[in-house]
């Protein structure tokens, strides 16, 4: 097919639109007749009638296939009544493509017949894969219906001549550029051409070879109208599989029904249907090899694979009459076998009485107990017994792959706690002259631990380590699972002994007893082979006599015995002794384990470490660390801080002038946006510059601060790399923020396009340094997992030269904090989880860092997006009990603890307590508490999940053995197994509320306006 991919067309829906079309003979005139058209054939349905698309629409086509494959697979699949005027997308199913169609008819429930309205063909699909498309692809059909002007198809025409036009008619003009000469158009859109392909006229060719024929002209109109014809017999010809019991046609054509389309094949029920519909019968002479009557359209090929089949079916039926025959010998055989049976049976009954009678005179011994007995015996035997084969199992492994400990392994700790303790000694040496002589002494034992981690390197790269401590897991993991948890106990020898001689004995004994079992069954074996002889019927001379049945009682006492016995040493539980020397053996196996297992994990880790001062010695060899680069960042940041100087000076001149210009006061505050972003930028490479340093200093060149003291390398040290000395606040163009600026100034301002505050402290002496430790410790716990801490980031901290201030600068968002959120439009139940989520990992992180934050309250939380809860930064001028003895409310609730009440030091036990009534605050939303005379609320007057319930009678009432990491693992937390389903109404809104946001935020460097709602002071 031309444009977009080939489809093939279905027979169903040819006889579907022959029916609906049969009715349909009235034309109108064409305002355009004559009008020539060049189009590409895509599809073809009889001998007469074809689609065709026109030459210049083939962007178009390559357009709609674009659109589609974006749209469709996103679409939503139909349901109830299907209209068939409106136009849906459908998923071809040889190439998996989306297509238009209509819907002709539907079927079923789940099936419809549908036509690919830009190329012609059709298909039966499935519901699910048709889907709504939107009003912009509701435009008319790219392909045409045509019909041979002048031509019609004859009345009676046989399927095969039929099916054979339409293969005569589709290599004409399938794929080919065709000029089609208008002649008129019918009312349901079906255009009457004449076709020409390379000055060939397609109808007079169709009309030679005898498969349509010329049809009367209209005086009024000269228009071909097309005889009415039977619809059912239309229906018949289009079909391919209504008479099945015609075995002989021609093959179908392929130009209109290409490969993968259906494989020619209709549904069941459509099959059915057309058959009823289907009026038009065939004489069986017609229908015979030989009397197709098709002239030349018929090839000699085709007759001789006809002529073949006949042959074929001829020498079948004689087969069968040869196996009809050969079933009636066998049968008249299966009957005088059976005749035969019967009196054999009737000639053994005698016999059987007799044996029956001998065996309840012999076996008077209770069979039924020896075979039960027996099932439970055969039962044990496929159990391996084992006395404590696993262990022995395990102590073979341990001894045949021990690592043994590197001889290396000693020198090089030896010399590694040199050079450590040489680091150490330059570390905290602050004389330059001094610490040249702890250099070179330190260089003296680098060397020798160079040449003694190069042998340890050498002689661990031919240990197994990883292949040897998997196993060694395996083997624990196996032996725990069957013994359990291991008793402490010494390492001995003796224990190892005694398992040995244990096990050596009881192995003895075992073996005795299943022997003499062994025994007793061959015995029984025996006997019972005799008595098989007295059944066999080939022996001339009866054995009955000579079988003694009175030895019978005597092997089954003896095997019964022997089984007994063995089943008791097997299944009898065994004594206290026995469990003492298991047990003492397998916690010396572990220990044994355990102790292989430390000494691989030491020896990996001296490989690694060893492996990575190896390179870094050869690293500083090739190439020493050098502060140039760190030197010169400053230099530029020094220059480019001068030129923005200068800008905001001139700015500020043109500003207060009389007659300033408007276009160059632009153009300058363009150039001070570009020097701002400069700074940062450079700012950023200096602290990467500064951590690559820190780096090198703590794990192998600790004499950089000493060397290098223009640097400052110990201050960004002690700050966890949040301290800068390059950032100044007079080169920041912010806006006070008032609202936020009742306890220190606040100032907004924006950094790389993102919002930022600068809060100010007023620091002394002593203050700098405790703001600058507590900001280091908050950050080094924000550092190790950054986004995923659930703390707010520390982004510079920075002093004034010219005043006793400290500015720290953090990102800001607007109404972000729980305060303003539940003010505006309140959190779900949903919402406030996921942000209390959130909440408690900041808590689990400061936490784990020994930090007690002891400022949790609503204005210090922020939920990002409504659905990311982080923990908002503290004063960092104060200490934690200054810090804990503000008493803040939500709804008229106390979030200070009643331990603190009572004067009692700050806790994480504190903290969670501010986070329980938070999360209750959230739940309840605007309803009132009830406390009791501590102040503390009563949880169950609320109707909460009973997850979210429980949380918080922990929290609350029962805070003593609560963690943070257990509130982060708390059952309400959990992830649903399902996904929740997105709410658009709910995302177009919040949208909506973050635009009206960004709006606001627009007009910060201009000064103009004050930001509107009040904020909540943010410490």
């Amino acid at each position: 097919m031309w444009g977009q991919g080939k489809f093939a067309a279905s027979s169903a829906a040819a006889a579907e639109e022959s029916e609906s079309l049969s009715g349909i003979v009235q034309v109108d005139e064409d305002t355009h007749c004559n009008k020539v058209e060049d189009v590409v054939g895509s599809h073809v349905e009889d001998a007469v009638t074809f689609w065709a698309q026109n030459i210049n629409r083939n962007k178009d086509i390559i357009k709609i296939g674009s659109l589609l494959s974006e749209v469709c697979p996103h679409a939503n699949s139909v349901f109830g009544n299907l209209d068939s005027k409106k136009i849906y997308g459908g998923l071809f199913s040889e190439d998996k493509c989306w297509y238009r169609c209509k819907v002709l008819k539907v079927i079923n429930d789940e099936k419809c017949l549908v036509r690919y309205i830009d190329y012609g063909n059709t298909e039966i699909l499935n519901r699910s894969d048709i889907v709504e498309i939107s009003s912009e692809l509701q435009f008319s059909s790219v392909a045409k219906k045509y019909r041979l002007w002048g031509l019609q198809i004859p009345s009676g025409q046989e399927v095969t001549q039929f099916d054979q036009g339409r293969t005569f008619l589709g290599s004409l003009i399938f794929e080919k550029q065709i000029k089609m000469k208008i002649k008129a158009t019918y009312q349901d859109g079906t255009v009457i051409a004449q076709a020409e392909y390379g000055g060939v006229d397609i109808g007079e060719e169709v009309a030679k070879k005898g498969f349509a024929e010329k049809c009367k002209l209209t005086s009024s109109s000269q228009v071909c109208e097309e005889k009415k014809s039977d619809p059912s017999h239309l229906t018949l010809r289009n079909l391919k599989n209504t008479i099945p019991l015609w075995g002989h046609r021609s093959n179908q054509s392929n130009f209109s029904r290409p490969k993968g389309r259906l494989n020619g094949r209709l549904p069941l029920d459509l099959q059915d249907e057309s058959r009823s519909r289907s009026q038009v019968t065939f004489p069986k002479e017609s229908l015979a090899v030989g009397n197709f009557n098709l002239g030349s359209n018929v090839s000699l090929e085709k007759i001789k694979q006809d002529q073949k089949l006949m042959e074929e079916n001829e020498k079948l039926k004689n087969e069968k009459e040869v196996l009809l025959e050969s079933y009636k010998a066998l049968e008249l055989k299966i009957e005088q076998t059976s005749q035969e049976l019967q009196a054999c049976k009737a000639s053994a009954l005698p016999l059987s009485s007799h044996l029956h009678m001998y065996i309840n005179e012999f076996f008077s011994y209770n069979f039924s107990h020896i075979f039960c007995l027996f099932l439970l015996f055969s039962l044990n035997r496929r159990v391996n017994i084992s006395f404590g084969n696993d262990l022995s199992d395990a102590i073979q492994v341990l001894n045949e792959g021990y690592i043994t400990t590197p001889t290396s392994l000693t020198e090089l700790e030896k010399v590694w706690a040199e050079y450590n303790l040489a680091q150490k000694n330059i570390q905290s040496c602050y004389n330059e002259d001094e610490g040249n002589i702890l250099i070179a002494e330190r260089n003296e034992v680098q060397q020798k631990l160079y040449m003694t981690v190069d042998v340890f390197i050498l002689e661990v790269d031919d240990l197994p380590l990883n292949k040897r401590l998997k196993t060694l897991k395996d083997l624990s993991t196996s032996l725990e699972a069957v013994y359990g948890q291991a008793k402490e106990g010494t390492n001995s020898e003796e224990i190892l002994t005694k398992f040995y001689d244990w096990k050596c004995d009881k192995g003895k004994e075992f073996t005795s007893v299943r022997n003499e079992t062994e025994a007793s069954l061959q015995h029984l074996i025996a006997w019972f082979q005799s008595i098989l002889k007295v059944f066999d019927l080939s022996l001339e001379k009866s054995l009955t006599s000579q079988i003694k049945i009175d030895d019978i009682d005597d092997i089954l006492e003896k095997t019964e015995s022997c089984v007994c016995k063995e089943l008791e040493l097997a299944l009898t539980e065994q004594h206290d002794a026995d469990k003492e020397i298991i047990l003492n053996t397998y916690s010396q196996v572990l220990q044994k384990i355990y102790l292989e297992e430390r000494l691989i994990v030491t020896l990996q880790s001296k490989y690694k470490d060893s492996v990575e001062f190896k390179s870094q010695i050869i690293e500083c060899l090739n190439k020493k660390p050098s502060v140039d680069h760190l030197l010169s960042i400053k230099k530029m940041l020094k220059s480019l801080k001068a030129q923005l100087r200068w800008k905001l000076v001139e700015k500020n001149n043109l500003e207060e002038s009389d007659d300033h210009d408007g276009s160059e006061i632009e153009k300058i505050k363009q150039e001070i946006t570009q020097l701002r972003y400069s700074v940062f930028q450079e700012i950023y490479r200096e602290r990467e510059e500064y951590e690559m340093l820190s780096n090198l200093a703590q794990k192998w060149l600790p004499e950089l601060p000493l060397l290098h003291p223009e640097i400052e390398l110990l201050k960004y040290m002690d700050s966890g790399g949040l301290l800068t000395t390059s950032l100044e606040r007079d080169l920041l163009d912010g806006e006070p923020m008032k609202v936020l600026s009742s306890k220190r100034p606040v100032v907004c301002s924006e950094v790389n396009g993102k919002p930022v505050l600068l809060k100010g402290f007023s620091v002394d002496v002593d203050t700098e340094v405790k703001v600058i430790q507590r900001a280091a410790s908050y950050y080094k716990a924000y550092k190790e997992t950054r986004e995923e801490s659930g703390l707010l980031p520390l982004i510079f901290l920075f002093l004034c030269k010219s005043d006793p201030m400290a500015y720290l600068m953090v990102p800001y968002y607007p109404k972000a904090n729980l305060s303003a959120v539940q003010a505006s439009r309140p959190l779900t139940s949903e919402e406030a989880l996921k942000v209390m989520k959130g909440v408690a990992q900041g808590l689990h992180t400061l936490h784990k860092a020994g930090i007690i934050h002891g400022s949790l309250h609503q204005n210090n939380v922020f939920a990002l997006n409504r659905e990311q809860g982080i923990v908002g930064d503290f004063d960092f001028t104060k200490s934690v009990c200054q810090r804990a003895s503000v008493n803040m409310m939500v709804g008229g609730l106390s979030l200070m603890s009643p331990e603190l009440k009572m004067g009692k030091a700050p806790s994480p036990s504190s903290d969670l307590y501010a986070y329980g009534c938070l999360l209750l605050w959230l739940s309840v939303q605007n309803q009132e508490f009830e406390t009791n005379e501590d102040g503390i609320p009563k949880v169950d007057q609320f109707h909460l999940d009973d997850n979210v319930k429980s949380l918080l009678c922990s929290l609350i009432n029962f805070r003593s053995s609560m963690t943070s990491e257990q509130v982060l693992n708390a059952e309400c937390f959990l992830l649903p197994k399902g996904k929740s389903i997105p709410n658009p109404e709910k995302e177009v809104e919040y949208i909506q509320y973050k635009k009206e946001d960004e709006l606001k935020m627009e007009n910060l460097d201009n000064y103009k306006e004050n930001r509107r709602g009040s904020e909540a002071n943010i410490e």
